[in-house]
């Protein structure tokens, strides 16, 4: 999918960005590839860059992981404008914990459209109990209509069958706590954020909250008339599989053990957005390159 990118210098918004790591695991390529994506086309249109740490799943978050999001930031040379300064920062001023009411708020009024938010315990291998909303332990879901088609969001007539991809997806987990479409919606909401950088996996999570965020008066602002979603093509490994941090080995340490250090990131950046392969040098060399560039973004 391509976009101009000449269309970010000619929307009318300022762009404000965001790199939106999950202290899940140890970030690969894959994620320092987006940091930096984001970051020369949040920079390139003088905008505003947010760190927004995604930690509601606090059944993975790791100290070690939540470090190496900073230290991965560092190691890129990346900055930003707004958000935590390092992970104590983060833990008591910009957790997710914090907006809990916000996401909450949210799921109530979901939950009180007719006929569109359900609970159930089942898991993904059993048929849909529902049970009432309040039941302890259950899951709230939401009715995705079989005809819900959701455009690709770019320049392309590509189309989303979103009940196809991701069926009646999840609210709110069993623990009671937003999940994350929903949670991505509110925070990007709140942030102002008008650019969001991802990869072609989550075309579909896009989709998902485009179409949630439509069902309230509130959240409707999150839109792709609002919002530019820009979605580049996947890093993959030396065998072509997509890198993820739930497959990660235990003894894998992420990006900052790549052998040849940043400029390895910056070469596959250069490979993602079609610029010369010599563009390796330096953060402000791809800067530069991209700036007089007219390659369309991926």
């Amino acid at each position: 999918m391509t976009d101009n990118l000449q269309q970010l210098s000619l929307n009318s918004r300022p762009v404000v960005g965001r790199l939106a790591p999950t202290p899940s695991g140890y970030l690969h390529l894959g994620n320092a590839v987006n940091f930096v994506l984001t970051w020369l086309l949040v920079r390139r249109a003088g905008g505003t860059l947010h760190l927004r740490i995604d930690d509601l799943d606090r059944a993975r978050l790791r100290r070690p992981y939540l470090d190496n999001i900073f230290r991965v930031i560092d190691w890129l040379g990346l900055d930003y404008d707004h958000g935590p300064s390092g992970p104590d920062d983060f833990l008591r001023h910009h957790s997710q914990l914090l907006h809990l009411p916000d996401y909450n708020r949210a799921l109530r009024r979901l939950a009180q459209q007719p006929g569109l938010v359900y609970a159930t315990r089942r898991s993904r291998t059993s048929p849909a109990e529902p049970v009432p909303l309040e039941v302890p332990g259950a899951a709230w879901r939401v009715r995705v209509p079989p005809t819900v088609y959701v455009a690709s969001v770019a320049a392309s007539e590509t189309q989303v069958p979103l009940a196809s991809v991701m069926p009646d997806f999840i609210i709110r987990k069993k623990d009671g706590v937003a999940a994350y479409q929903v949670a991505s919606v509110v925070d990007d909401l709140r942030l102002g954020t008008t650019l969001v950088v991802r990869g072609l996996d989550l075309l579909p999570s896009t989709t998902a909250q485009l179409w949630l965020a439509a069902q309230l008066a509130e959240t409707r602002d999150f839109n792709a008339r609002r919002i530019q979603f820009h979605h580049h093509q996947l890093v993959a490994d030396a065998a072509g599989h997509k890198l993820s941090k739930s497959t990660q080995a235990s003894a894998d340490g992420g990006v900052l053990t790549l052998p040849g250090g940043p400029a390895a990131v910056y070469r596959a950046v250069t490979q993602v957005l079609g610029l010369p392969t010599e563009v390796t040098a330096s953060l402000p060399a791809l800067l530069a390159a991209l700036a007089a560039s007219e390659t369309p973004l991926p």
